[in-house]
């Protein structure tokens, strides 16, 4: 390249903003997308305990025949730095990669994946999803690394439910939205009497929730399905009801009657427990925020007081908030479903 040449590329500036641009925010974008599907798949795993050849790498991928594109794949981590290539073999080098191959990492990975694969598309959608009238279903989330990002959260929602649940009687909890199971998992193991009812509105979320309840050995006290709280019709025989991260699922205008319904489940002196993300929080609860007011099947982030505003008129006495995660919008709402107070003519009644 001549003098001349390089003198038009600097001053139009294009070609040295596009340098800029690529370093700062296309390659750590490219490098996200690898670690979190290099996760998802296992690799960064198998490569944990030891360095592996690209064959060894297919089959803990699961994938047969012609592996080259495979390698190609590979190679985009060697050039982020996440992996090197010696000996044959393929290796961790970055430092987020070891970490995310810790025992601890899937979650962080996944949360990676939601923002990759939710929240960027949502941030390049939305006006034209706007001028087209379209709103977001919710088969445009993918339920398992929605169960598997949230326990980025899970020590905090734990918490919640230790607060909560009662350890030593016999008790029946209802868990509105179970993922993969976890947290109704952790009630029982608090509570060995306990026995649950777990739905959850995605089928194959909950059918693997039901998988793991027989890996756990919890079949026979927690049952499983797809449900929709809106439509569940039990007698009031609860002592629990909780729902973890969901009550933006369902439209503002819902909630109320969605809460109200919820405590129809409950037996007399009965709680529910809610833990969620609300308004004001960091630029993700922001985006995760607009991602569900742009959805048909839910809405906004609910703020504070509002849900507080909302279990009252639902019914729910002695309603309670707090903060789980210090500095942030994430807390537990507590509502108890107070038996209510007979007249002194319903007592005289009662006893003869």
């Amino acid at each position: 390249m001549d003098a001349s040449t390089l003198t038009k590329i600097v001053r139009q500036r294009q070609i040295p903003l596009l340098v800029s641009l690529s370093r700062s925010l296309a390659t750590p974008v490219y490098r996200a997308a690898f670690l979190a599907t290099a996760t998802r798949l296992g690799i960064l795993k198998r490569l944990r305990a030891r360095p592996c050849d690209l064959a060894s790498l297919a089959r803990a991928a699961g994938i047969d025949g012609d592996t080259d594109l495979l390698r190609r794949w590979l190679d985009i981590g060697v050039r982020t730095g996440e992996l090197s290539w010696f000996d044959d073999c393929y290796r961790l080098r970055g430092r987020t990669a070891k970490a995310l191959a810790g025992p601890r990492g899937d979650a962080v990975a996944a949360a990676l994946e939601e923002v990759l694969r939710f929240h960027i598309p949502v941030m390049l959608d939305a006006p034209a999803m706007l001028k087209d009238g379209r709103r977001l279903q919710l088969g445009d989330q993918d339920g398992s690394v929605i169960a598997r990002s949230t326990r980025v959260i899970q020590p905090f929602v734990e918490e919640a439910v230790r607060r909560v649940l009662d350890r030593r009687n016999p008790i029946r909890l209802l868990e509105v939205g179970c993922g993969n199971g976890t947290y109704v998992r952790y009630a029982a193991e608090l509570n060995p009497r306990l026995s649950a009812l777990a739905i959850d509105l995605q089928p194959d979320v909950a059918a693997e929730a039901a998988e793991n309840m027989a890996v756990w050995g919890l079949a026979g006290r927690v049952e499983t399905r797809q449900g929709d709280i809106r439509t569940l019709d039990l007698e009031p025989q609860f002592d629990l009801v909780t729902l973890h991260n969901n009550i933006y699922y369902f439209p503002v205008e819902e909630r109320t009657a969605v809460l109200r319904h919820a405590r129809s489940l409950l037996a007399p002196g009965g709680k529910l427990l809610l833990t969620t993300s609300c308004q004001g929080g960091g630029l993700s609860l922001e985006v995760l925020n607009l991602w569900f007011s742009y959805a048909e099947f839910g809405g906004p982030l609910p703020h504070a007081d509002e849900l507080l505003a909302q279990l009252a008129d639902a019914g729910f006495a002695d309603v309670a908030a707090h903060t789980l995660i210090p500095g942030e919008q994430f807390r537990a709402f507590v509502g108890t479903n107070q038996p209510a107070r007979r007249s002194a003519a319903q007592v005289l009644t009662a006893k003869e």
